[in-house]
C-alpha cells in the first residue's frame, strides 16, 4: 500500500499549472491527495483529472481575510487528522500558512514548504513586521523548507526565518523544472509564425521584445514601458508584446503607464493566454524587469524557446540568466538600464546563440531533472 502524501496550494491553477506533470508523476510513487480552492469553473476537479489524483477542495483567499482563514485552517486540521498521510507538502504563501499551522497540530510527522517568492519583500512598516511574523510561524511549523532558488535560500537565512539544518534547494532550484520537449521554438513553422505575425501587425523586419507575466508595477511594467518609449522614438521598426493580465486592484500600473499602453499602437496587450508558447516563438528577446520573483518559469520557458533575456538582479532570474551567454542581467527598478539593453539587444540582436540558450535550460532545468531530485527527497524522508 503506497504512503500518503497531501499537495496543497492557495489556488488550483498553482496545483495544476505551476506544478503541471508533477502530481501524476509522483503517483507512481506514493498516494497523491492535492488540496486547493475550487477555482473558477471548478478548475480543482480538472486538475484532478489532469493529473490522475484525488483532489478535495478547501477554500483559501490569496488576501488577509482573518475569518475565512480560520475555517480553512480548521478544515485543513480536520482533512489532515483524516488522512493520516506521511507528508504534508504545500506551496504559495496562504496555503504554506494554514497548511504548515494546520498539519503540525494534526501530528502530520513531516511538513514541507516550498518557498517560490516573498511578496513581503515589498512591503515596509507594520506590514512588513506582520508579514515577517507569518513567514516565521510558517517555517516553525514546518520541518523542512525549500526555497526554489540558491538566492532566495540566502535571504531567508539572512532574514533569519528559519535554520541551515532546515532548509535545502531541490536540484539546481526551480518548483518544477521546464518541460523542454513543449517549449521547442522548433515545434512552430514559418507559416504559422508568419500568420500569427499578421494577425497581431507585426512586420517581418520588426524586433519583438516579449514580457509575459502578470501586467502589474510589482513586474517592473512602468519601468518596460518608460524604456520601451524611448527606444520607439527613434526606432519604429520594434513592438513590444506584453502577455499577462491586468490586477488592478492588488498592484495597479502608473496612470502615464496605462496611457502609453493604450495609446502607443507599437505595444501589443494580448490579455491572458494558456498557451504562451507561439508568441514566444516570434519573438527575440525576453524583457523581464520584476521586482521579485522565486524562480520564474517564463525565463526558463523563454529560454527553451531559443530566446536570450533581460532580467533584474533578483534572485531566480540572476540564476537562470548566465551574463553575456543566455542573456544580461540589469539592477533592480532601473529604466535606464533597462533601456540600454534593450538598445544594444536592438543595434545586435546577432550577440546571443539561441541553440546556447536553450542547451543551458536543457542541461540545469528539465522537468525530470526536478521531479527525480524532489522524489529522492521523499523517499529519504520515508526511509529515516
Amino acid at each position: 500500500m503506497k504512503k500518503k502524501i497531501i499537495r496543497v496550494t492557495t489556488v488550483p491553477i498553482s496545483l495544476g499549472g505551476l506544478l503541471q506533470g508533477q502530481l501524476k508523476f509522483m503517483s507512481s510513487f506514493y498516494e497523491i491527495l492535492g488540496v486547493s480552492s475550487v477555482g473558477v469553473d471548478n478548475k480543482l476537479k480538472k486538475v484532478g483529472q489532469q493529473e490522475k489524483v484525488r483532489v478535495l477542495p478547501i477554500e483559501m483567499t490569496r488576501k488577509i481575510t482573518p475569518f475565512q482563514d480560520i475555517k480553512a485552517l480548521i478544515k485543513l486540521y480536520k482533512l489532515f487528522k483524516k488522512e493520516k498521510p506521511l507528508i504534508v507538502h504545500s506551496h504559495t504563501p496562504k496555503a504554506g500558512t494554514l497548511s504548515m499551522i494546520a498539519a503540525k497540530f494534526a501530528g502530520v510527522p513531516h511538513r514541507l514548504h516550498t518557498i517560490a517568492g516573498l511578496p513581503l519583500l515589498e512591503a515596509n512598516g507594520l506590514k512588513r513586521t506582520i508579514l515577517n511574523t507569518v513567514e516565521k510561524i510558517t517555517y516553525s511549523c514546518a520541518t523542512k523548507i525549500y526555497p526554489n532558488s540558491f538566492g532566495l535560500k540566502e535571504i531567508i537565512l539572512k532574514n533569519k526565518f528559519t535554520t541551515k539544518k532546515k532548509i535545502k534547494v531541490i536540484a539546481n532550484g526551480s518548483s518544477n523544472g521546464i518541460d523542454t520537449e513543449v517549449f521547442d521554438n522548433s515545434l512552430y513553422s514559418q507559416i504559422e509564425k508568419d500568420n500569427l505575425r499578421k494577425t497581431l501587425n507585426i512586420s517581418k523586419d520588426d524586433l519583438v521584445y516579449i514580457f509575459i507575466g502578470r501586467i502589474v508595477t510589482d513586474k517592473g511594467i512602468n519601468e518596460l514601458i518608460e524604456a520601451f518609449s524611448k527606444i520607439n522614438k527613434t526606432s519604429n521598426n520594434v513592438k513590444l508584446l506584453l502577455v499577462g493580465g491586468y490586477e488592478s486592484e492588488l498592484d495597479p500600473l502608473s496612470s502615464k503607464t496605462l496611457n502609453i499602453i493604450e495609446t502607443n499602437k507599437n505595444i501589443i496587450s494580448t490579455g491572458w493566454v494558456n498557451d504562451v508558447r507561439s508568441y514566444l516563438s516570434i519573438s527575440n528577446v525576453l524583457t523581464f524587469p520584476s521586482y521579485r520573483e522565486g524562480f520564474p518559469n517564463v525565463v526558463m520557458q523563454a529560454g527553451a524557446m531559443g530566446l536570450p533575456c533581460i532580467v533584474s538582479n533578483i534572485n531566480g532570474c540572476n540564476e537562470i540568466i548566465i551574463e553575456g551567454e543566455n542573456g544580461t542581467i540589469i539592477p533592480v527598478k532601473d529604466s535606464d538600464a533597462l533601456y540600454n539593453s534593450m538598445l544594444k539587444f536592438y543595434n545586435n540582436k546577432q550577440h546571443f546563440d539561441s541553440k546556447k540558450c536553450r542547451d543551458l535550460i536543457v542541461k540545469r532545468y528539465k522537468r525530470q531533472v526536478v521531479w527525480d531530485a524532489l522524489l529522492n527527497e521523499y523517499q529519504q524522508i520515508d526511509n529515516s
